[in-house]
């Protein structure tokens, strides 16, 4: 078989392969990362992938928000598409509406800025909902979907099938980012039947 890039003939690989698109787990999120958005939105330039989930792990841990967890959000919102625009006006990769964006101090049309706007959204919520819910991260998913009045209003993640389903999604895409990550000594473990072993989100 013949590789898409130089590689030792006796190397065994698939014809066509995409150097961070494909393979086995990988040791950094960022790897992890940049292969989910090239699986998701396959217009976007490998090195452009890589830069942006450099930068998505890097607003995530200043954060402290697991840096799958944002991808996956980003993800979600916009296929990391910088030009991304929504039928209500939200704007970029992050989906912020305008005013949204103003009132946190980013360009929404930036995507390294709207990728920081976004950690520190998120981050705020999940920081001020940790307390009080079972689930930060649902909730604050939640929060960024259907906004934090109505995660007040309910108590939690509000009943609105766009927004449960939106947040089903985004957990989704967080697993599946994880998936492609090698896991180190100490980091699997069983969840439910002996059958299925799943990653601990961190």
């Amino acid at each position: 078989m013949v590789l898409s890039w130089p590689s030792p003939p006796d190397v065994d690989a698939l014809s066509g392969a995409v150097l961070l698109r494909d393979g086995g787990p990988v040791a950094q999120p960022e790897l992890a990362i940049a292969r989910a958005v090239l699986h998701t939105n396959p217009r976007i330039a490998q090195i452009w992938a890589l830069l942006l989930a450099i930068e998505t792990a890097r607003s995530a841990r200043e954060r402290d928000l697991p840096p799958e967890f944002l991808a996956a959000t980003l993800l979600q919102e916009s296929a990391y598409d910088v030009n991304a625009l929504s039928s209500a006006g939200a704007v970029g990769i992050a989906q912020f509406m305008p005013e949204t964006a103003a009132g946190i101090g980013i360009d929404p049309h930036d995507p390294l800025e709207a990728i920081g706007g976004a950690a520190e959204l998120l981050g705020a919520y999940v920081a001020t909902y940790r307390a009080s819910y079972g689930d930060p991260f649902a909730t604050a998913l939640a929060a960024y979907n259907a906004g934090p009045v109505a995660v007040s209003r309910y108590r939690g993640v509000p009943p609105y099938p766009e927004t449960r389903e939106y947040v089903a999604l985004v957990f989704d895409r967080w697993a599946r980012i994880v998936s492609y990550e090698a896991a180190p000594a100490g980091e699997w473990k069983l969840k439910g039947d002996s059958r299925r072993t799943e990653r601990v989100l961190r």
